[in-house]
């Protein structure tokens, strides 16, 4: 066995759950097992190495300096990657290079920007349960947020859907945790080997030596074991894999889940909040409508926010002070957006800039960003008050006084001078690629690298003109100077030129066509240059390194910064989708009333033609209309209703304005949906048992504080089964005392309309169509009372299908509905069991409802108005039957 296998072999016993990249020159080379799974899963050519007497392994490799691009692949793929560099310099060290694991990659501590989101945080959660409770913590390390609580093992689910991570840390266990399976987030699930990782005590040392504390009081969690176990475990293993780069960590965040409002992967789904359901595209979502955000710093932090509204109506309201002040000033809002265009990751920057793993032209990016920070703040400095109520921090120097609308958020806009003049003195404008060439140290910042820098130069000058010198002086017109790495600098001459060379010159080579020579002085200046490039190089890399250790210490200014900034920039978003859409400030309150004029749905109204979406008004509260019931026919808009008022109370509690003419949003704790057609094939699970599942969840969980949005519920099974099943579900909600909730329930199932005669809190509302020579016109008004048909002959009809499948479809309908008659042809007139017998008695002698019908004056009132004023007698009429 050689060397370099034993050491092999010594390194990859330690990381034996990972692809070890063994570096070996230019190239990283993987071997036996990993060699073939790298081949394999990077479609690279599986060779072989003599690893000593009669042994060939399997070898696999990428080039070092395309690393990022295979790793990003191996790790889309599941895999943990551990990184085996050589320490010491191959050219100075006789025998074997020493090497060893510098890094270990996982799906949730990539670095590397190439293999991240730009908007999406990459997160790496740890969990521990323990009987009915369990403990998270979850970080994103590019950008030093670090989160811990603890909840009911039964919340876990919820909470690990919210945050998304790429990977989870579990202790060890037999077999996959119960939760594993419950939750929509693709995570890469990892098993700890040491079951010390996830001791408590050894966790609490974690991270009172990680932060240089004595006491986890200040972090909140001391009293919460399960919650310390989760957090420190993720210290421990970023130790492990990251070898000491975890310090750029920020304080850890104990938060509790009660504080926000729980959204379930159903609800995520159902109100299309990151992707549309159907095409899972997130062009049509609610984040794409709302992120009109400048940085990434704001676009991740528009996301966490659209996953976790509030439950704080004092911080809702400070969110919406601070949209409502972009709102108002439309030239300080457009300034600060272009200012804020030109920052660039803060904190993905400073974390690389921690880690060492910084690129000298992001440097130079993390200067100017906080330069135009520094712009940002003198442009907003000057905003109007808003109201006299606020109260905020004593006023900073170079922040007019005003309220806290915006004053608090520029408070924390620091300037950070010596960052931005370190940058400037020390790195180059526009600085290369590569540290050690000379090019990334700014000229004057090290007189000692200037000088290396001129020596070499002049001396490469003297070996530029050495050719035409040369020439000039012995008359050789084809002579020339060349450079390899075998014998440096060197003079050729052709063969037929040969005896024109000078006695000075001395032989080193004979080609086929010419000679080379070598001349004392060359040689003298090749030493110069050679011994130069190396001499700046070790002094460029060193001055880089002193630089961004410099930098990083100021690592946690930055980030305060950033979190400052991505704010900023998320109301400026909030309040130009405000002006763009004509959006309004929503009042909040910590009533039970839900009260919306002409709301919009945000999403469905930007694929419309401007001008074309109706809107329409939401009235729900648990003393009075607590469930509507909505009928109305299919494509007339029930669902896009139901889901607007959902979306709307959403992002009043996300601190955005909504698309309403007015909203006053009592709070509510959850929102359940129960919307559209699924199966589980995996859990062989039906269509309906699905719905069912979901809707079970929903009467189980919901308070009197939710707000629930049920679709079509009982439609996956027989009409008979389906309807006793929703009215018994409406029942449920009406009476049961602990739920109370708000709901909205959209159904094609007529009957339950009678309801609203016999529960107090029940309304019925429908869908207004007209009806027009058969033809019918949705209106997508949302109008008092029910309807009597679904008109899904019509609908079948514009979806096209065959004429000859229409036309039976009416005969059918209309035997089913008058059992014993059959008619061919289209129904022109509404139902036969509109019942005239009962309803004729009504315009008959004397009856003030026939003097208030023949008082309306029909000519002066629009098409709608007219419209909700039959539905109004209509209902009435219905109410007079059985007394009249």
């Amino acid at each position: 066995m050689t060397p370099v296998r034993r050491q092999y072999l010594t390194i990859k016993h330690s990381y034996q759950d990972a692809i070890v990249l063994f570096r070996l020159g230019d190239f990283y080379e993987a071997f036996d097992e990993d060699a073939e799974v790298v081949s394999r899963d990077l479609e690279i050519v599986l060779t072989s190495r003599s690893m000593g007497k009669d042994l060939k392994v399997p070898m696999a490799g990428v080039p070092a300096h395309s690393l990022e691009s295979y790793l990003a692949r191996l790790i889309r793929k599941g895999h943990k990657v551990a990184i085996c560099e050589q320490l010491g310099d191959p050219s100075k060290t006789r025998g074997l290079v020493e090497r060893d694991v510098v890094r270990v990659v996982t799906p949730g501590t990539v670095l590397e920007s190439t293999l991240l989101e730009l908007t999406a945080n990459n997160y790496l959660a740890a969990v521990v349960a323990e009987g009915p409770l369990a403990g998270l913590a979850y970080v994103d390390i590019t950008t030093g947020e670090f989160a811990a609580t603890q909840l009911l093992a039964e919340q876990l689910p919820l909470e690990l859907e919210r945050i998304s991570p790429s990977e989870v840390l579990t202790p060890p266990a037999g077999e996959a945790p119960p939760w594993a399976g419950a939750t929509d987030a693709e995570a890469y699930l990892t098993t700890t080997q040491d079951w010390r990782t996830f001791d408590l005590d050894r966790c609490r040392e974690a991270l009172l030596a990680h932060y240089g504390i004595l006491s986890l009081e200040s972090f909140g969690c001391d009293h919460l074991p399960l919650a310390v176990r989760a957090a420190g475990a993720i210290i421990l293993y970023l130790e492990e894999t990251q070898k000491g780069r975890s310090s750029q960590l920020a304080a850890l965040n104990t938060y509790s889940t009660g504080s926000y409002m729980t959204l379930d992967p159903q609800t995520r789904r159902n109100l299309e909040l990151f992707q549309s359901g159907r095409w899972e595209n997130r062009q049509l979502s609610l984040l794409s409508t709302l992120d009109l955000t400048r940085t990434p710093l704001g676009a991740r932090l528009l996301r966490r926010w659209l996953g976790q509204p509030l439950l704080d109506l004092e911080e809702l309201e400070r969110r919406l002070d601070a949209v409502a002040a972009f709102y108002a000033d439309a030239f300080r809002r457009s300034n600060a957006m272009q200012t804020l265009s030109r920052v660039a990751d803060l904190e993905r920057i400073a974390s690389r800039v921690v880690s060492g793993t910084v690129h000298p032209r992001e440097l130079v990016s993390l200067k100017d960003s906080i330069t135009a920070t520094a712009e940002l703040r003198e442009q907003l400095s000057g905003s109007p008050p808003l109201s006299a109520k606020r109260t905020g921090p004593p006023e900073d120097e170079g922040v007019s006084r005003q309220d806290d609308s915006l004053g608090w958020l520029l408070r924390q806009l620091h300037p950070l001078p010596e960052v931005v003049n370190l940058v400037e003195s020390a790195i180059a404008a526009e600085p290369s690629s590569s540290v050690g060439d000379g090019n990334v140290i700014r000229d004057g910042f090290s007189p000692k690298l200037d000088e290396l820098k001129r020596a070499s130069s002049d001396a490469r000058g003297y070996i530029a003109g050495l050719e035409s010198r040369e020439r000039e002086r012995t008359g050789i017109r084809n002579l020339r100077v060349g450079y390899n790495q075998v014998f440096g600098y060197y003079i050729e001459v052709s063969k037929a030129n040969a005896s024109q060379v000078p006695d000075d010159y001395i032989r080193r080579q004979t080609l086929t066509n010419g000679e080379r020579y070598i001349v004392p002085e060359l040689k003298e200046y090749e030493s110069l240059v050679l011994n130069a490039r190396e001499r700046t190089e070790e002094l460029e890399r060193d001055l880089y390194r002193r630089v961004c250790a410099q930098v990083g210490e100021s690592a946690a200014g930055i980030a305060k910064l950033a979190a400052a900034v991505a704010q900023l920039d998320v109301f400026a978003a909030l309040a130009e989708v405000a002006v763009r859409h004509d959006y309004v400030r929503p009042t909040l309150n910590h009533g039970d009333a839900i009260v919306i004029r002409d709301g919009r749905h945000p999403v469905v109204e930007r694929v419309l033609d401007a001008g074309s979406y109706v809107p329409n008004d939401a009235h729900l509260s648990n003393s009075e209309t607590r469930i509507v019931v909505l009928t109305g026919p299919n494509m007339a808009g029930k669902s896009t209703y139901i889901r607007q008022v959902a979306i709307i109370t959403l992002m009043a509690q996300v601190g955005s304005f909504v698309p309403a003419r007015e909203a006053a949003i009592g709070l509510v704790d959850r929102i359940f949906t129960r919307v559209g057609l699924q199966d589980d094939l995996t859990t062989g699970q039906s269509t309906f048992m699905v719905e069912m599942v979901e809707t079970a969840a929903i009467l189980n969980q919901a308070t009197p504080r939710s707000l629930v949005i049920l679709d079509e519920i009982g439609r996956g099974t027989s009409t008979y089964d389906g309807l006793s099943i929703a009215r018994s579900i409406i029942e449920h909600l009406h009476n049961d005392s602990r739920l109370g909730c708000k709901t909205l329930f959209a159904t094609h199932y007529h009957e339950l309309t009678e309801l609203a005669q016999m529960l107090p809190g029940i309304r019925n509302f429908s869908v207004a169509v007209a009806e027009e020579n058969g033809e019918v016109i949705f209106l997508h008004s949302i109008v008092p009372g029910g309807v009597d048909q679904s008109y899904g002959v019509h609908v079948a009809q514009l979806a096209g299908l065959p004429r000859a499948v229409i036309n039976r479809a009416w005969e059918v309908l209309e035997a089913l509905e008058n059992p014993g008659t059959e008619r061919k042809g289209r129904r022109k007139s509404a139902p036969a069991s509109a019942e005239p017998s009962m309803q004729m008695p009504l315009f008959t002698g004397e009856n003030p409802l026939l003097d208030e019908v023949l008082s309306v004056d029909i000519p002066n009132l629009t098409p709608l108005e007219a419209i909700n004023k039959l539905y109004e007698l209509q209902e009435r009429a219905r109410n007079l039957r059985g007394t009249e």
